[in-house]
Order: C-alpha cells, then structure tokens, then sequence
C-alpha cells in the first residue's frame, strides 16, 4: 500500500453521466459534455465519467462509412472544449471516441485532468463482433491515480470478462470505471448483472456510464450507477439524462474489505483438470 492509503484519504466524489449523443456530431456532443461536468462541478464531483465513444455516438453504421469522422486526438476539438471545462471546473473527465492507432482505429476512454491537459488514454481490449469489423483491440490495461484514489480503466463489453476488472483490483484498483453502451432488453439484463457482481467479486468501487435516449438504431438503457464494493447500488441516474453521484470512501472500503475477503483469499491457479470418468446408467 501507498502511504495515501495507510494514512487514509478523502472521498473522492464521482459522477456516471448519462447523457443523449448525436451520431457524428462531435462538436454538440462536446457542448453536452461540458453541460455534464459543469453541473458535476456544482455538485462537488472531482470525477465524472462518460459513456463509450460518447464524443461520437455509438453508432455503427457512420463509423462504418465515416470512421475518420469520428476521430477524438489530443490537441483538437472536441478534446479541447472539454478540456477546458475541466480546467475551468477542475474537474477530471473520462471520455470516449475513436482513437487512431498505427494499426487501426481503437476505441479510446481518454482521461483529462483538473488542468486540462490529456493524463491517460486506454482502449478498449474486448471487441464484440460488429466491433472487430472496425476497430482493434487495446493491448493494455490502464490504472490511473485520481486524489490518492487508483482507478482502473475498462470499456463496455470489457467488463463481460471477470479477470479484466479482476487483474486490475490485484494491480491495486479501488474502482472500476466503465464506459459503456448497454441497450434495451438482453443487453440491459446483463448490465444488471456485470456491474454489481463486478463490485462485489473485486470488493471495489464500479462506476457505470451508459446512454439515455436512442440513437444509431438502438434505444439505450441508461441506468448508469456506482455500486459499493459489496455490490450494492450508490447511485443510479435512472433513464432520462443525468447523473449519479456518490462518494467513494475509504472507511468504506476498508470495512467491505474487511469483511469480504475474496481478494485476500483467493487461491493460487491450479493446472487445467483432466477429465474424470464417472459411470452412468
């Protein structure tokens, strides 16, 4: 552990905002993310994070057409319209857009800081099929340090994969952030499922970030949240826009790990099992 965390911290105040998108309109979807961290700010979020390319719009079709359209690089709108938002608000901010990579286009979660300047950026490592269609997979996990709060990264279907949010806890995440697109029906069964279980596997924090409204030809779920570290619900924006707000506090957690021990306890990986022939009638 970290001096910060044997000393403990402050709560670190976190806001899931969930917001409408219009498909390839970076620029408004900007000014809607501005909108987000400054109401965050009024609320005394040091954190807010967004849905999954929520810069512009999970839409497949124009990212099949267009998909340098929809380009989010550092030094550029929109990135600089939000980052001056958090450097006017001293806000942290967690987007998504399309990242150009010497090897395609992958499916960014970037991080600016209090000063606005880019602090971190982490692309999405599980891609769903009509994803790999577009996109290539990220080769790394990202853990960022937020006010002596250490945040791992992951996108969407990221967190479909328990030992994704699970190799970050062991790497020392007090919570699992994840911008998301989960819709309508199937889709928003298992988003009830993942983040909770998520939280309470990983005795961590998990903050959700999803859509409200529809666009691309899906109708989005909402329902964006932070969950405690025992899987309880924080927060939840429901599923109109706005946001979920709670604190993450480190009496909290220290209490939940405490008590479930499943990160402390878990045992060593055995070898593959052979199978065993069992007699039937």
């Amino acid at each position: 552990m970290t001096a910060a965390h044997l000393a403990g911290r402050a709560p670190l105040r976190v806001a899931a905002a969930q917001v409408t998108a219009v498909p390839g309109d970076l620029a408004g979807n900007a000014r809607t993310a501005v909108r987000s961290i400054a109401e965050a700010a009024a609320r005394g979020v040091h954190l807010v994070v967004f849905p999954e390319l929520s810069l512009c719009g999970y839409d497949v079709g124009l990212l099949r057409d267009d998909i340098a359209r929809c380009a989010v690089e550092a030094g550029g709108d929109p990135l600089d319209v939000v980052a001056e938002a958090c450097r006017t608000h001293r806000v942290v901010a967690v987007v998504g857009g399309c990242r150009r990579r010497a090897d395609g286009w992958a499916i960014g979660a970037l991080v600016v800081g209090a000063d606005g300047r880019p602090a971190a950026a982490y692309d999405k490592r599980h891609l769903d099929r009509d994803e790999r269609e577009l996109f290539v997979p990220g080769r790394a996990d990202c853990l960022v340090e937020v006010r002596g709060w250490r945040l791992g990264l992951g996108v969407c279907y990221d967190a479909s994969f328990p030992e994704h949010a699970r190799a970050l806890a062991v790497a020392g995440a007090d919570a699992y952030l994840c911008p998301s697109a989960f819709t309508t029906g199937d889709s928003d069964h298992r988003r009830g499922v993942y983040f909770p279980a998520r939280a309470l596997e990983n005795n961590c924090y998990v903050l959700f970030a999803n859509f409200a409204g529809a666009h691309g030809g899906w109708q989005f779920a909402g329902r964006s949240a932070v969950y405690a570290p025992d899987g309880r619900v924080l927060a939840d924006a429901g599923t109109g826009p706005g946001l979920a707000v709670a604190d993450l506090d480190d009496a909290v957690l220290r209490r939940h790990r405490d008590a479930l021990r499943m990160l402390t306890d878990r045992a060593a990986p055995a070898p593959p099992p052979a199978a065993v022939p069992v007699p039937a009638g």
